[in-house]
């Protein structure tokens, strides 16, 4: 069966908008305000697992996390947890699928790109949970009557990683204060099944088998010759999944 090129071509336009931009969202280090916006299903946040350090793959969602689906790389991290060895348990927290939390959002100063994803960990889930859970603020994400965050991102002296603070504005405010620029905005948020790639059991095995040969190929060569003189090239995608994952 050959590559449909029209899912292709589909996927494609889901990662990226029409001016080339990414349809991710990454805050710069400071403050930024955005507004996360209602989802059709009543629910603005997403949680996936992603594999990533799967050789030159990119991330991608994990069968058995995430489908409950049988996952022979899910296996074989079990597996090196079991050996308990300090080389396979160290295998096995890089190979691990990893939770990441997202939400569509529109960037204040920045609604022309119109609605991106923010992908963030944790502690920012719980944050804000805490924010829409509490009454005195009702639904952050309405168009109309909705309330507006301000993202501080940066690592504080003396961190080893970088930290997400996160600030609701006093006052409510519309989305946008022209009503079919917001409906357009809220027609168009990025569909979260067609951004993440998904991979097959086989698929995922094969990937398996691939790295796993690798592996035994570089173990006998200098760090000079794999690494030296090579660099891999890597995507836009790519990099947006690194950073997300890595964030």
């Amino acid at each position: 069966m050959g590559i449909d090129l029209d899912k292709i071509k589909n996927r494609l336009s889901q990662v990226q908008k029409g001016n080339g931009e990414s349809v991710f969202w990454r805050p710069n280090d400071g403050e930024q305000t955005v507004r996360i916006v209602p989802t059709s299903d009543g629910d603005p946040f997403k949680d996936y697992w992603f594999h990533y350090n799967l050789g030159n793959n990119p991330g991608f969602l994990s069968p058995k996390k995430n489908f409950g689906e049988d996952d022979p790389l899910d296996s074989f991290v079990r597996d090196l947890f079991n050996e308990n060895t300090e080389d396979s348990v160290k295998m096995a927290k890089d190979l691990m699928a990893r939770r990441r939390f997202f939400s569509p959002v529109v960037v204040r100063g920045e609604e022309d790109k119109g609605v991106r994803l923010w992908g963030y960990g944790k502690t920012a889930y719980e944050k804000l949970l805490g924010l829409v859970l509490n009454p005195e603020y009702g639904d952050i994400t309405d168009p109309e009557e909705g309330t507006d965050l301000i993202i501080g991102y940066g690592k504080p002296a003396g961190a080893s990683f970088p930290q997400t603070s996160i600030t609701p504005r006093r006052k409510s405010t519309p989305l946008t204060e022209d009503e079919e620029r917001s409906r357009e905005m809220l027609d168009n948020i990025p569909e979260f099944e067609q951004v993440f790639t998904r991979k097959t059991p086989e698929e995922v095995g094969a990937m398996l088998d691939e790295y796993l040969s690798s592996e035994e190929q570089t173990e006998g060569n200098s760090v000079e010759t794999v690494y030296g003189d090579t660099k891999e090239s890597v995507s836009e995608v790519d990099s947006a999944f690194k950073d997300l994952l890595s964030s």
